[in-house]
């Protein structure tokens, strides 16, 4: 049952996540109760169609943050997009949280921030200990693997017939971006709020890379290989691809450690949340091939 008197904020509103997440909150409460976060005025038309108020603010700026979250009863806090500088960016977030009276913070981590290997969870691990340290009442909302980071290849691997990967036989327990919007909102409106609850959120089904190509293959009707490398030699082929080396290194860092299980989850807390399984990747991975 979701508390239908709450004001709710969303960061990120107009980010892949955080559209979502608005989408599904107005589905559960009245849209009146819930404001969106943008950074810029022109992201806001598609928010509004929802009929949720739009506020502007940035990560970088806290006193626009502070601002923006007056009022609010509930926030989701939706990690920034910028590598190395997040840590920062969320502590200004979460300053102006306490700041502006925000009563209940929620946060979307990585999966086992606490202990991951991955490079992604260095900044995750900084944020929680900062929210931790404000004193605000919170949970975490420790993200897995979304399906669509690995969709998202799937185009170049069907003109070359092959998959780049650094994972070898690691598992990956991911889930749709649409199944972990309506996780983090399960949590951000539940009729009563668990004070530093943490869930670590996932898929229900596990997949090597190898099975994944071989979905790809059977659904474009061609072949395509799954082409195992070294760390370095995939940050190689992603900066040859065009991706900035930064970038390229995190990709090829969580490949590195996805072969060492850091990406796999078998708690089915993600299913527990939002009240069903969650999306098989092959019905992901299919309708990419189909919509291409």
């Amino acid at each position: 049952m979701a508390d239908q008197t709450a004001k709710y904020l969303v960061t990120g509103a107009s980010g892949q996540l955080g559209a979502l997440v608005v989408a599904e909150l107005v589905g559960k409460v009245p849209a009146k109760n819930v404001v969106a976060l943008v950074r810029r005025p022109d992201a806001a038309a598609a928010l509004e169609g929802h009929g949720v108020e739009v506020r502007i603010g940035d990560y970088d700026d806290r006193a626009s943050l502070e601002q923006a979250f007056q009022g609010i009863d509930r926030l989701l806090l939706i990690s920034a997009s910028e590598m190395g500088r997040r840590a920062e960016q969320h502590k200004n977030a979460v300053d102006a949280a306490v700041a502006a009276g925000v009563g209940f913070l929620a946060y979307t981590s990585v999966l086992r921030a606490e202990t991951n290997s991955i490079g992604l969870a260095a900044d995750h691990r900084e944020t929680e200990a900062a929210i931790k340290a404000s004193g605000l009442p919170h949970a975490f909302l420790r993200h897995g693997w979304y399906t669509e980071n690995q969709t998202a290849s799937i185009p170049p691997a069907l003109e070359h017939g092959a998959y780049l990967g650094a994972a070898g036989d690691g598992l990956f327990s991911s889930a749709t971006r649409q199944d972990y919007a309506e996780g983090d909102v399960a949590v951000l409106a539940a009729d009563t709020i668990q004070s530093g609850a943490i869930y670590e959120l996932a898929g229900d089904e596990s997949y090597t890379m190898a099975e994944f190509v071989e979905v790809i293959s059977a659904a474009a009707g061609k072949p395509v290989a799954y082409v195992n490398m070294s760390e370095a030699e995939f940050a190689g082929a992603l900066e040859g691809a065009g991706l900035p080396a930064p970038i390229a290194a995190l990709l090829a860092d969580s490949d590195a450690n996805a072969a060492k299980g850091a990406l796999k989850d078998e708690s089915h807390t993600l299913q527990k949340l939002i009240g069903r399984p969650t999306t098989p990747w092959t019905e992901t991975v299919r309708a990419t091939v189909k919509a291409l």
